[in-house]
């Protein structure tokens, strides 16, 4: 009598998770955004460790710009040392991405949830009027958002990226987009 051996698939659950204006290597941020640190390269320790200590190897992270001003191995030294499958939107400050890099709005969809991501904040943004969600970088957290939309950037996040999850909750006691189609 053999036995049967039959091969299991398991499923890894992955999160996405956004983030934005991170500045890593940047001395001017701290001045510049009130941020608490005494030297950058505490700032850039507490965000890697934020980053890490919330996202897994397999999870996704959107960085919606201003990574860092640094050159591209700096960059990648950076990238290196966070956990997750990054994707880049190109900010004001991301010179390392080259300039032919091509992503400077993503438009995605998680659980037939859209989803507009694009370093700076749209006053409309594609299926706004069907409450799409926006979420954008830039601003620090100095600009109020408008309907669905959210500024995903550390300064605005407790030096966090935030979760599709908790972006999720966010959303529900948001207004609804001003251009919102009612039906």
């Amino acid at each position: 009598m053999g036995i049967k051996s039959r091969a299991r698939s398991i499923h890894l659950m992955t999160q996405t998770f956004f983030t934005s204006d991170e500045h890593y290597g940047h001395l001017n941020i701290l001045k510049y955004s009130n941020r608490p640190f005494s030297s950058i390269d505490e700032h850039d320790e507490f965000l890697i460790k934020n980053h890490n200590s919330i996202v897994s190897s397999n999870d996704r992270v959107i960085h919606a710009g201003d990574f860092t001003l640094s050159k591209k191995p700096i960059a990648q030294s950076y990238i290196s040392q966070l956990n997750g499958k990054h994707t880049f939107i190109r900010g004001s400050h991301d010179y390392w991405l080259g300039k032919n890099h091509p992503i400077q709005i993503l438009d995605m969809s998680i659980n037939k949830q859209n989803i507009i991501i694009c370093h700076y904040c749209l006053r409309t943004w594609p299926r706004s009027h069907y409450n799409s969600w926006h979420l954008y970088g830039h601003s620090h957290g100095r600009l109020e958002p408008i309907g669905k939309s959210w500024d995903i950037g550390v300064d605005n996040n407790n030096f966090f990226p935030v979760s599709f999850e908790y972006i999720k909750l966010i959303m529900l006691n948001r207004p609804n987009n001003p251009n919102l189609i009612k039906k």
